[in-house]
């Protein structure tokens, strides 16, 4: 919704329903702003793109597992260093 009220589209359509005198202090009333049309996209569309997102959740999930992983590998070592236990030469 943040999105498409920011589009230039709805911020004409907003301007041309404001009422009020100063640039900086208009008012939109609510029927006004509950009359502004808004474009969904069609059922396949949304799921077409609900699917999309899964698996980029589940790519970013895997991803996060594995930088997490990374920095325990990091640690550890960091530790076999810092103890002397590991030498680097």
């Amino acid at each position: 919704m943040a999105f498409l009220l920011s589009s230039q589209r709805y911020r004409d359509l907003l301007r041309d329903v404001a009422t009020g005198t100063s640039g900086s202090m208009k008012n939109i009333s609510k029927g006004a702003l509950r009359s502004l049309p808004i474009q969904f996209p069609s059922p396949k569309e949304q799921t077409a793109i609900a699917t999309v997102l899964s698996y980029m959740d589940a790519d970013l999930a895997a991803l996060e597992s594995q930088l997490t992983k990374t920095r325990d590998l990091k640690q550890g070592m960091m530790q076999e260093l810092l103890t002397g236990r590991t030498r680097l030469i």
